[in-house]
């Protein structure tokens, strides 16, 4: 779901305002307020903007140091990662990324369902676990995904989520190396979630990525080939806080989901 929210959020914030004719019964302005406003290319969009996101507080103690990790974060896609995604894309027919994303996928479901129990909810760990065994056994170890079809979707759940369902806060923003938009809390989630499936591994995937070192490799441009988001879509030079706040707003709706 969940994951999708903040796409969403992002195309929205990235559509310039246009001036629309009101609609007959809107004629007092209110029903649709925003239609009667109009931007130029220049100055009035770049004041407009600057003070919508001056009234968005998001703590950024670090928003130098994030700014610079932003920009080599877009270097390495646009020169190293989105290169690799074009050539997998290439060589790699659609019904094999498929398989390679549900058997990723399929290994992910092990940190959902060890979070969706340590935050008890009972509903959905019964469905991951079913996901599990449906998938893994029926699926061929993971390449299908007969789960979903059978009623029982994917549900994202990561330690930084269940730190924020036990209360604890996101603390200052961060922007980490390749990884993009996170927080203190969040990051510390990422930390344990890795070595939970270091230390778990029933699959014996990481036995087999210790010695093949093409199957990390391939893990990381299918999760990038399978993310829509690119640098500079949003056309805005106030990129940084859209994404900064999306990120941090999209993390509230998941811990309370």
């Amino acid at each position: 779901m969940t994951r999708l929210f903040p796409l969403l959020l992002l195309a929205l914030l990235a559509s310039p305002l246009a001036a629309q004719p009101a609609a007959a019964d809107d004629d007092d302005g209110f029903t649709d307020p925003l239609a009667q406003l109009a931007f130029d290319d220049g100055e009035e969009r770049r004041v407009f903007l600057r003070s919508t996101f001056d009234a968005i507080d998001v703590p950024d103690p670090f928003g130098g140091l994030n700014r610079h990790i932003y920009h080599f974060n877009y270097g390495l896609d646009r020169w190293v990662l989105l290169p690799a995604v074009q050539a997998y894309r290439n060589v790699t027919p659609r019904p094999l990324r498929s398989g390679i994303g549900n058997f990723f996928n399929n290994l992910g479901d092990l940190g959902n369902l060890a979070n969706s129990a340590l935050q008890l909810k009972g509903r959905r760990s019964m469905q991951t676990t079913a996901r599990l065994l449906f998938n893994t056994i029926l699926g061929v170890g993971g390449l299908f995904d007969p789960a979903t079809r059978m009623g029982l979707p994917r549900q994202a759940e990561d330690f930084g989520q269940t730190l924020g369902f036990y209360g604890v806060g996101p603390g200052p923003y961060l922007v980490l190396p390749v990884l993009g938009p996170s927080n203190l809390r969040d990051a510390g989630g990422l930390l344990v979630d890795f070595g939970a499936s270091r230390a778990f591994d029933p699959l014996g995937y990481n036995a087999l990525s210790d010695e093949h070192l093409a199957l990390p490799v391939l893990r990381a441009i299918d999760i990038r080939h399978r993310t829509p988001f690119r640098y500079g879509q949003l056309n805005s030079p106030f990129e940084y806080e859209q994404v900064r706040y999306i990120y941090t707003r999209a993390r509230d709706l998941q811990i309370a989901d």
